[in-house]
């Protein structure tokens, strides 16, 4: 079993869906949607058949200036960043990485992803939004 790392910000503005206008709603959208997957039977399966799957056991995100408040849903642990988002979710892989843990992270920004520990598992925002499409039964749109 794996935890689902999450750059909230970076998949939050992976669509343009309007998130701008309001930061911290976007975040609470996305947040209801990974609590939605999280609390299903057996946890999360995010992946496919041909990218063979992950099973994941917990779910964590960081947040960060306007939506650093938002409410944690059940079934989501939040890392609220102080500062920088990017390292608190550096220090959070460290973290789980130090547990044994494995991590799959999800972040689109490369300078993030070079920070993060070896053996870390990353995809995009695009990746985290086509698994939460599918398990909802829509279409990105």
């Amino acid at each position: 079993m794996a935890v689902l790392l999450v750059d909230a910000a970076n998949v939050v503005g992976a669509r343009p869906d309007g998130w701008w206008r309001d930061r911290a709603g976007a975040t609470t959208r996305l947040l209801r949607r990974l609590a939605e997957a999280a609390l299903r039977d057996g946890g999360v399966d995010v992946g496919g058949v041909d990218d063979g799957g992950v099973d994941v056991d917990e779910v964590v995100v960081v947040v960060e200036g306007a939506a650093r408040e938002v409410p944690a849903p059940d079934g989501v642990r939040l890392v609220r960043a102080a500062g920088s988002g990017d390292d608190a979710l550096a220090a959070e892989a460290a973290a789980l990485a130090g547990t044994g843990r494995t991590v799959l992270a999800v972040t689109a920004d490369r300078g993030l992803r070079a920070r993060l520990p070896a053996g870390t598992d990353v995809r995009g925002p695009g990746w985290l939004l086509g698994v939460l499409d599918r398990m909802a039964g829509n279409r990105p749109g």
